[in-house]
């Protein structure tokens, strides 16, 4: 086959893998449709990676390492593949910090083999781009270990603030800069490259550490912003259309989405990435002094049996107790007794963005019961029981009545406004915002104690008659 020819299946296969990227991500916006934008996704990648390998500037000499690395992927990319769906938050910043330690990795490999075969190569905008992919690569690649570190409870969910930290961010910030503004100007300058780095491995920390667990939905959109703009750079630097054009989709839909989330959350991203949201309060949880009502999940299934509506509100208890099974033996219980049932979702329940959406569908709840923050909360005042399931900041009248809340003017699902409420703990202990929940203590709240999953299927089970109570 001629090297023209190869060139032509190779540009064919890029702009077919673009369109399919564009269309992945327009199908994904639906969930009768996602499953059609996965498969786009993933037949982009295919031609993605198949035209680079029918590139004639690929030898034949590299396949075997080429097909190692593929090995090495897949030993680690499987067993990820497998995770339950509470860990999906981490394993997605997980495939962020590979995705940018490959960006950066790339970034390193071309400035030393172009600075070995006499820097020619290294013009001011190849410079640039090298220095934009390993300072975007490796903070996204230290900052996504942070933030799965964080959402596994390997570090710990508050902020980790110190006197001058902002100073010290900004210096280390500043330096990688710096040294990528000396290399530009001279790309020889060879010692500042591992300063760089080492700089852009230490921000990506700095970054994230101050960042409490409740903003870890913004965090994770943004962290994939970075690792779109690094693949961005890194297609410049090997002069790929469709890196480029991947790494932009990545990058804007992270951006947008970001910018979605700290909208849902009343807060803009100076707030997020500066503000050590999460940091815990000097009264709650337990010592709050407040008294609260509590019911049995036998109690509580007996309310909601004669309730004409019930709307679940799920969070991250509900998650962690891979409760969802029970949720929907629960909700199949209401139903046949023509209880109308719905779920409200938060923009930022849970660890991640659609985290609720996700684990939901795993129980075949129908979407269509699904209804978004704007859409119920003008129907609170006349739903007859709410259930809170594992939900905290999300559902805290503090955002609205309390100014000198750090969670004020966070739009939340207004469960308050409810004329019964149920609301499934562990314990009275704050939720990631590290406040009291003014929801608990109301006379219309009743807190059912314990594991969200035993709890639900106990409730199932009163409802099924298997328990003896009717």
């Amino acid at each position: 086959m001629s090297p023209e020819l190869r060139d032509l299946i190779v540009q064919l296969c890029y702009l077919v893998a673009s369109v399919l990227f564009v269309f992945s991500l327009k199908w994904m916006n639906s969930p009768q449709s996602a499953r059609r934008g996965v498969m786009a996704g993933v037949w982009a990648m295919v031609l993605g990676v198949g035209g680079t390998l029918a590139n004639p500037a690929v030898a034949v000499s590299s396949l075997p390492w080429i097909a190692l690395a593929v090995m090495v992927g897949g030993i680690v990319g499987v067993p990820l593949s497998k995770v339950p769906l509470t860990a999906v938050p981490q394993r997605t910043a997980l495939s962020h910090a590979f995705g940018g330690l490959a960006a950066g990795l790339v970034g390193t490999a071309k400035y030393y083999l172009w600075l070995h075969e006499g820097g020619e190569m290294l013009t001011g905008f190849r410079v640039f781009a090298i220095t934009a992919e390993v300072i975007l690569g490796f903070l996204t690649f230290t900052g996504s270990l942070m933030a799965a570190g964080k959402l596994q409870e390997f570090l710990p969910g508050r902020p980790i603030t110190y006197r001058g930290q902002l100073i010290v961010n900004f210096l280390t910030l500043g330096g990688a800069i710096a040294c990528a503004v000396a290399l530009i100007i001279n790309p020889q300058w060879s010692f500042l490259f591992p300063v760089l780095v080492i700089l852009a491995l230490a921000f990506g920390v700095m970054l994230i550490i101050p960042i409490g667990g409740a903003d870890m939905p913004t965090v994770i959109a943004l962290l994939n912003s970075y690792a779109g703009l690094s693949a961005v750079a890194m297609g410049f630097v090997l002069d790929n259309k469709l890196l480029i054009i991947a790494g932009a989709l990545d990058g804007s839909s992270g951006l947008i989405l970001s910018i979605i989330m700290c909208k849902a959350m009343n807060r803009s991203f100076s707030n997020v990435l500066f503000g050590a949201f999460g940091s815990v309060q000097e009264s709650g949880g337990e010592d709050s002094g407040k008294t609260v009502k509590s019911a049995n999940p036998a109690e509580a299934a007996e309310i909601m049996e004669q309730a004409d509506t019930v709307v679940i509100v799920p969070g991250y208890g509900m998650a962690v107790a891979q409760a969802q099974h029970r949720v929907r033996e629960l909700y199949d219980q209401l139903t046949k007794r023509g209880i109308s049932v719905k779920f409200a979702i938060h923009p930022v329940a849970g660890r991640m963005p659609g985290h609720m959406n996700v684990l939901l569908a795993e129980a075949d709840i129908p979407y269509d019961d699904l209804i978004e923050m704007d859409e119920i909360n003008p129907e609170m005042p006349q739903v007859d029981v709410v259930l809170v399931l594992g939900a905290n900041d999300v559902v805290n009248p503090a955002a609205k009545n309390n100014p000198k809340s750090p969670i004020h003017g966070m739009p939340i699902i207004e469960a308050d406004r409810a004329k019964t409420v149920l609301a499934v703990k562990r314990s009275m202990k704050p939720g990631f915002a590290g406040i009291d929940n003014e929801l608990y203590t109301l006379d219309k709240t009743l807190m059912v104690f314990g594991d969200a999953k035993a709890v639900v299927g106990e409730m199932a089970k009163t409802l099924s008659g298997d328990s003896g109570i009717h």
